[in-house]
């Protein structure tokens, strides 16, 4: 049997679609659940691995080391996009997914600043590192896996499954350390109880290897692979050939600098801003995300739908374009819904931060299908990732540690907003005027 039939035969089959679209997203679930659990506890990690005296410059190192992990995400990307692109999709998530979960349980037993001094930062910094170098190659591995099993016109809904983890991502990891503190009371947790989430990594790490174990290598690339048309050096095709580094630079520029500043904000900004600058209480903080998160996150899958029928430069530029619009009247109404520390209004915070999380899924939901489609398939893990990864983990995950630095320096509350809506404005323009319409197709690639 030659290996186009085959390709074909699992793309149209739902049972494998449906195999695959599990087995991608259990894997990055966990991925981003162990990446965000470290920034859901700046405040504890702050305390308890930087030197006392000063809890602002304490939060302000935690939310630095937490930069960390963003800042080396385009590294990973080239790294194990390179690999993802030479030895295939399959293999190389492994690799992430184990060096994500190893990564994860050892920050969990790092000793505090007061019991090693500089040695605790300093293997944090590390352990930080490592987990951005694994999720680098993570996510464009999933995204191209699962869109090269997706039929052409269903691309958009397919893809989005892989869009909601890292907001489920986001939520499980908030569900967790909240039911912790539940069970082991807040003065336990926060002396030591806050490691077991880490910890459990082990576990959730040992059951996604053994669904990601079962997995095949895509259709598409094993189709290049058997034909011998692999490329031997996905870097230089992807960055010097200036055609392609042309789309590489849309990509970020007029794509995912803007959906990156718009994720962040909407979601772990908002946290940090209720907890940190209105000093609400931190479960009910975790609480109001969490119920947001929830509630929103099927309309990742809605939107990428839609992209399928009217594009994703439609739906993306909407959601830019509403953030842009909304985010200062937004976090004004949250100061106010916020005044009264002891008697916040949850609801209406709840509500606003909800609003928030709709624009990250328009923006969110269809760019994974866009990405794909804009890069052939022989260099497509390392030319997306590249832009995905400088886009999120560099403009995207910058804001926290940006928008928390300029309030401090300012005494400002909404001053951390001008940092975003700045990225945002710049994306949309570019996009407005120059990206191209992709929904259905695969650059380079004959179907």
């Amino acid at each position: 049997m030659s290996a186009t039939p085959v390709a074909n035969a699992q793309v149209d089959d739902p049972r494998t679609l449906r195999r695959v679209i599990t087995a991608s997203s259990v894997g990055t679930l966990i991925e981003w659940y162990d990446f965000y659990l470290f920034g859901a506890l700046a405040t504890i990690i702050g305390r308890e691995f930087f030197p006392p005296g000063n809890e602002v410059v304490g939060f302000l190192s935690a939310l630095a080391t937490f930069a960390v992990g963003f800042l080396v995400r385009p590294f990973g990307a080239l790294v194990f996009g390179r690999l993802g692109d030479i030895v295939g999709r399959k293999h190389t998530f492994l690799v992430t997914l184990s060096l994500m979960g190893i990564s994860t349980v050892l920050i969990g037993l790092v000793p505090t600043y007061a019991q090693i001094g500089v040695i605790a930062p300093t293997l944090l910094v590390l352990l930080r590192a490592l987990q951005g170098l694994a999720l680098g190659g993570e996510y464009g591995g999933a995204a191209t896996y699962v869109a090269e099993h997706s039929p052409p016109n269903q691309r958009g809904f397919y893809t989005s499954f892989i869009q909601t983890t890292a907001t489920l991502g986001l939520f499980v990891s908030l569900l967790v350390l909240l039911s912790t503190e539940r069970i082991l009371g807040k003065e336990a947790f926060d002396g030591g109880g806050w490691r077991i989430p880490f910890l459990l990594s082990a576990v959730l790490l040992i059951v996604s290897i053994t669904i990601r174990l079962k997995m095949s290598e895509s259709p598409l690339f094993a189709k290049l692979k058997s034909e011998g048309t692999t490329s031997t050096n996905p870097l230089r095709e992807s960055f010097v050939n200036p055609e392609n580094r042309r789309l590489v630079l849309l990509a970020l520029f007029g794509a995912t600098a803007g959906q990156g500043v718009i994720w962040y904000t909407g979601q772990f900004y908002a946290m940090s801003f209720m907890e940190k600058i209105l000093k609400l209480p931190r479960d009910g903080v975790w609480m109001t995300v969490g119920a947001a998160l929830l509630l929103a996150t099927p309309l990742f899958i809605v939107f990428g739908r839609l992209s399928d029928r009217i594009g994703r430069k439609k739906v993306m530029l909407t959601g830019m374009g509403l953030a842009i619009l909304l985010y200062l009247p937004l976090f004004h109404l949250m100061t106010i819904a916020g005044a009264n520390s002891e008697q916040p209004q949850w609801v209406l915070l709840g509500a606003l931060v909800f609003i928030q999380v709709v624009f990250v899924t328009m923006v969110y939901g269809p760019v994974a299908a866009f990405l794909v489609e804009l890069f052939p398939t022989r260099i497509r893990y390392t030319s997306m990732s590249l832009p995905y990864h400088i886009g999120n983990g560099v403009f995207g995950g910058l804001v926290p540690l940006i928008s928390s630095a300029v309030v401090a320096n300012t005494g400002n509350k909404l001053s951390g907003l001008f940092y975003p809506l700045a990225i945002a404005t710049m994306t949309f323009l570019i996009a407005l005027k120059y990206l191209p319409e992709t929904a259905g197709q695969l650059h380079g690639d004959e179907h």
